[in-house]
């Protein structure tokens, strides 16, 4: 397998700035080739500007503490989880330091891909997907009430996904002084697809939509794609994405292999129109053979 990643994110039409931070390591890097490619995706809240100051800090703390020093890949889980407790414990006294009015926080997903070993962690409702054989899996687990209600069987996916307090985050650094990280670990097959995203898109985009982009264009592509996909839904948010591809042997990796596929009603308009069309063409053609007889 070969890897390729792409990244995007983008303000939105309603945030005056944005405050999710992504982080995309160079897989060609001797630090990437050690210790596996990191990538990430922090969503900041807080007051004017903290929220991104806080997902800064989250970004900037995973980088420095994951790659300070090299490390065997059984020791993936235990760094990731010190890199985020440091990144807590940065924001927390930044935030406390000024006082209730200067609290911050942020989400947190990152992912470490170390050869087939896919490494995933997270605090918060910013999630890692797998996309393998046309099925979109979700692989962290969201820390927000409307997911702790449908774990308690009290509210379904679809219930939650239209709640108006689904933006409502149970844990996330920098609230607390200490914080629980949760830590997936998966084996990569060639042609799986790996997604990280913030809110501001999955909350907008359905798993059919969000599988089609990623299966059918490159990363950066697909990454773009779906930043604007959920902007065409009108996303509230800031919104960004990640994606990498395990690439299989002697599959080309060219941005221009492949086209993204239209957006949902697109699909069907354009054989519509076509067809709309023979049928003027015909009906033109009788009409003229008709007049000329």
């Amino acid at each position: 397998m070969r890897l390729a990643i792409g990244a995007a994110s983008d303000t939105g039409s309603v945030r005056e700035q944005n405050e999710d931070t992504i982080y995309v390591a160079d897989p060609e890097t001797e630090t990437a080739q050690e210790n596996g490619v990191l990538v990430a995706v922090a969503d900041g809240m807080g007051g004017y500007q903290r929220g991104e100051v806080a997902s800064r800090i989250a970004i900037d703390t995973l980088q420095e503490l994951f790659y300070g020093t090299s490390l065997s890949r059984t020791e993936t889980p235990n760094r990731l989880k010190q890199a985020f407790r440091q990144a807590n414990d940065r924001i927390f006294e930044d935030g406390s330091s000024g006082g209730e009015s200067n609290m911050m926080g942020t989400t947190l997903v990152a992912a470490v891909i170390r050869g087939g070993d896919l490494t995933v962690a997270n605090v918060g409702d910013s999630r890692a997907y797998l996309v393998r054989a046309n099925r979109l899996t979700q692989i962290s687990q969201d820390h927000s009430l409307v997911a702790e209600q449908v774990a308690a069987g009290t509210m379904t996916e679809q219930e939650a996904r239209e709640s108006q307090h689904r933006n409502i985050i149970t844990r996330a650094l920098g609230h607390r002084q200490r914080v629980d990280v949760d830590v997936f670990e998966i084996r990569l097959l060639p042609d799986d697809r790996l997604i990280l995203s913030s809110d501001g898109l999955h909350d907008y985009l359905d798993e059919g939509e969000m599988v089609s982009v990623a299966q059918l264009a490159p990363p950066e592509k697909a990454a773009q794609e779906l930043v604007a996909r959920a902007l065409q839904h009108e996303s509230n948010d800031n919104v960004s994405a990640v994606v990498a591809w395990m690439a299989p042997a002697g599959v080309a990796l060219a941005p221009e292999a492949v086209e993204p596929v239209p957006a949902g009603r697109g699909a069907i308009l354009v054989p519509v129109l076509v067809l709309l069309g023979l049928l003027v063409f015909v009906a033109i053609v009788a009409l003229i053979l008709f007049m000329g007889h």
